[in-house]
Formats: structure tokens, sequence, C-alpha cells
């Protein structure tokens, strides 16, 4: 009866209001009905402790200097569809067309690091897919010439990558017999550094966390798994705040589904699965708004991957601007297939691999666009 009461005292104009100050501040376009979202302002007016929907609009209005608060606003409202590989045909692209290309370039330019961006990357699933195939890459070329590295376990490798081309698609280029990883640091000096960002403080904990239910990772090659998660008995946090399972449509849960449904109420002896310390140490974390992010350096690929659908036409076109800038000359955009490149005067290259494309900056940039 008290949700009843409270989100009954949330004007239309309000929430039209707020729609309209999420869009302006973080891009996103919601597209839930009234009813759903007045449900949401209210738990989170009550959770909060606001007293009104009136003091949570004056707060936001105000985010500048409060951030944060917008964030957990949408934390539980925003869908997010994420998984491990769960767009095979990028990951196999990276893995056997592009880092090659890249590992060749860098070595004639002399060492330097390998950077790549998972921008929007939920609860980490994605980005620790990116970190796997990348391993599998450089392990396939260490192989290939007769040198796995400085033998250190960091990676699974596909070694028969000829003989199980199909497995390795399907996987991101990661197939089911692996020989021995590589190291994070070949002995030519490329060194890897892969950096995850979201909206959503709720993901990036989850994503710094690296637990998994075991059942996230159902059918990766069972050498896949060995390689890059241990198996742990119980997570170390409660099982409300592990990323929560998709359901039939691919759809993450929400917030309100998170505190009351299945994933509060899992067994004890689910199995969990933690990433290994190895593959961990080539990724970061942290809360980035792509409608305003903070530079955080050059990058060899961005992965952009279900972003931009959620985003209007204005903000899609400077986000695609904005990661045009932070792409090295040569660098390369991963975008899903179902997403088009909304500003086709940026200078972009459309690539394709094995069915795959994907966009490529030029070297020799546009000063428009970078150097």
């Amino acid at each position: 009866m008290h949700k009843l009461i409270a989100t009954s005292t949330i004007l239309e104009h309000e929430l039209s209001e707020l729609r309209l100050l999420i869009e302006r501040q973080t891009g996103v376009v919601l597209d839930c009905p009234n009813s759903a979202l007045a449900a949401h302002v209210a738990d989170y007016v009550e959770a909060q402790s606001l007293g009104s929907s009136s003091a949570l609009l004056e707060r936001l209005r105000s985010s500048e200097q409060d951030p944060s608060s917008l964030s957990s606003l949408l934390d539980g409202l925003v869908n997010t569809n994420t998984g491990f590989f769960r767009h095979p045909g990028a990951l196999n692209a990276l893995a056997r067309q592009v880092v090659p290309q890249l590992c060749a370039r860098k070595s004639a330019d002399g060492p330097s690091p390998l950077r790549i961006w998972s921008a929007g990357c939920a609860s980490g699933e994605e980005t620790y897919s990116i970190a796997m195939a990348v391993c599998d890459a450089l392990s396939s070329s260490s192989a290939g010439a007769g040198n796995n590295g400085n033998g250190s376990n960091n990676g699974s490798g596909n070694g028969n990558g000829n003989a199980n081309g199909k497995s390795a698609a399907r996987n991101g280029g990661i197939a089911d017999s692996a020989p021995n990883p590589v190291s994070a640091n070949l002995s030519a000096g490329l060194s890897i550094h892969i950096v995850g960002s979201d909206l959503l403080p709720h993901n990036i904990e989850a994503a710094d966390r690296g637990v998994y239910r075991q059942s996230a990772l159902d059918g990766l090659p069972p050498a896949t798994i060995r390689n890059y998660f241990s198996k742990i008995s119980s997570p170390v946090v409660p099982t409300d705040s592990l990323p929560s399972e998709a359901d039939d449509e691919g759809r993450s849960q929400t917030g309100s589904q998170r505190k009351n449904g299945a994933s509060q109420n899992a067994p004890a002896s689910v199995a969990h699965l933690l990433v290994k310390p190895r593959l961990r140490s080539l990724v970061t974390f942290n809360c980035m708004n792509l409608a305003r992010p903070g530079y955080i350096g050059r990058f060899d690929c961005i992965f952009c991957m279900d972003v931009l659908p959620h985003f209007s036409r204005a903000q899609r076109i400077a986000l695609v601007e904005r990661l045009h800038l932070y792409l090295e000359p040569g660098g390369y955009l991963f975008l899903s297939q179902t997403e088009k490149l909304s500003a086709p005067n940026l200078n972009f290259r459309s690539e394709t691999f094995d069915g795959y494309t994907f966009h490529r900056k030029p070297l020799a940039a546009s000063a428009a666009y970078g150097r």
C-alpha cells in the first residue's frame, strides 16, 4: 500500500523531466513505460530517504556536484545484455585478424602496450572475454613460431585453429584444445592493458570481483574454463551482489528482481568460478559516463557493444566522434552487427572478417578527428 501511495505522488511532468535529465546527462533514452519508471522511482526515493520525487529531481539537477546520484538511480533500471563470448564474431575477428596485425605493426614500430577499451562492459563478462581472446591470439602466434612466451600460465590459446576453425569462431577464437598459455608480457616486450568501464557502480563492483556462477560459462570449452577460472565453494560476497543470470530473452534481472528473485534465493551449493589472477592482472575497471567520459588515453581497439541503441541520435553521433578521437591511428572500433555508424562522414574504413564487419581508423586519420 505504501508503494502505491508513493507512486501516485509522482507526477507525469516529473517523469518527463526525469527522462530528459537522464538523457541529457548520460545519453540514455529510457524505453520503459511510465508505470515501471514511477515504481522504480518510488523504491529509490524510499531507499534513499528523500521524502519525495521533487527532492530526487532537485538532487539530480545538481548532479554535476554529485554524479553518483544518477548512476545509483539507473542501477536496476537499464536492462543489460551481457555474457561471456556473447559476440563471437567480434572476438573471432579480434583474435585471428586484428591482434596479429597490431602485433606486427607494434613489432615494426618498437615495443608499446596493446590497449583495449571495453566501453559499457556491464558486469565484466565482455571484458574478460576480450582478455581471453587476446591471450588466445598471442598463444597461437607463439605456438606457430615454436615459442610459447616465457611459459607463464596466462591464457588458453588454440594452437590447432585450422583443425578447429569452426569451434574457435563460435567461441571468439578459443578452441576446445589448448596448448601451453602465454604470459601477459611477451618476450618481444608487448604488454596488454584492457580497460572495462560502465556507468553503473553495481556492475563495476561485480566486474572487479571477477566471481561468476558456473552456469554463466556454460558452452565454453572445458580447457578454457580450467585455464582462466578457479572453482570456489562459495562466493566471498552475498549472492545477490553477483551478476544475475539472464532470462530466456537474454536480459539481466532488474534491481528489484535481484533483491527478491532467484539470485538471492540461490542454494549455497551453487558452484561459482573466480577469474584467475594472471588473467585478472590484464584488466582494470572503472565507472564512466560515456556521455561525459574522462580521457583515459588512446586505445588500439574499442569495443562498444549494444550501447548505441540506448542513446539518442545526437548522443550516438557525439559518442562515435569521441571514440574515434580515443582510437590510435590504425585502431579498430567494434560494434554489434545490428549497430551502424550514424555519422558516415567520420574517417572510418569498414573491414570484414569471417562475416563480421568492424571499423578501422586509418593510419593517416583526418586532423579534424585526431592525430
